[in-house]
């Protein structure tokens, strides 16, 4: 009999992914054999934990970059899922997100585009419309807050600078840093980037409320236009 038709437990200790796990560390288990840890179960028609994890992780496009891509109904409509095991993959997928961003805190200095990219990665990177956000400032370039100004389509998103001032004016911002992503994958700016960027900076002189940076997040990546020489003379 193959072990395709047995039950996990039938299998012997060190084929079982949990008691793999244990004996010889996470390292040592494929990406199915820790799904199939987090799915505990298999289904009644006789179907093993780690089928259903091979089946989620075919769906996924086999990484782990399109499971975490894919929604909490995406992931139930797997066959041998369902709600519950659908919301512990979300939550776990969450978790990793998070462990792998490291977010400002309140007060906390931005010292750059790599502080930006870091506090933004997790949410931003994978996100198939556009967000584009404003963090506000002190004068020493501590965080106060963040702002989301706008969400937009797949491949824009409209940003006017009356909404993209309206808090920093109201809570008495002394600089601001703009961030958008780019679901395409490739932080490189466009010619609308370069332009929007431009008019904010004109609108921050006109306001007295200094534009920091606009930092670009995407999958591959991060641009800074106030890291980026050509740039920071054409916008400055």
């Amino acid at each position: 009999m193959n072990r395709s038709a047995r039950t996990i437990p039938t299998w012997p200790d060190e084929e079982r992914p949990r008691e793999k796990l244990l004996a010889l560390g996470p390292e040592a288990l494929g990406p199915t054999e820790l799904i199939a840890i987090l799915i505990r179960t298999g289904t009644t028609g006789g179907r093993t934990a780690l089928d259903v994890a091979r089946s989620l992780w075919i769906v996924g496009g086999e990484s782990w970059e399109g499971l975490t891509r894919l929604g909490a109904a995406e992931i139930g409509a797997v066959s041998g899922m369902g709600p519950a095991k659908a919301a512990t993959i979300g939550a776990a997928l969450e978790i990793g997100r998070r462990v792998g961003a490291s977010p400002l805190g309140e007060r906390s200095p931005v010292t750059g585009g790599r502080s930006v990219f870091e506090h933004f990665k997790a949410r931003l990177q994978h996100l198939e419309r556009e967000r584009f956000y404003a963090l506000l400032l002190d004068s020493r370039s501590r965080l106060l807050r963040e702002e989301l100004i706008s969400e937009g389509s797949l491949t824009e998103s409209l940003v006017h600078p009356r909404e993209a001032f309206r808090t920093a004016v109201r809570e008495g911002a002394a600089s601001v840093v703009f961030v958008h992503n780019h679901p395409s994958g490739d932080p490189a700016p466009g010619a609308s980037d370069v332009e929007l960027t431009r008019r904010l900076f004109e609108a921050g002189k006109l306001l007295g409320i200094k534009v920091v940076d606009h930092v670009i997040i995407a999958r591959s990546g991060f641009y800074s236009f106030f890291e980026s020489a050509p740039d920071r003379g054409q916008l400055r």
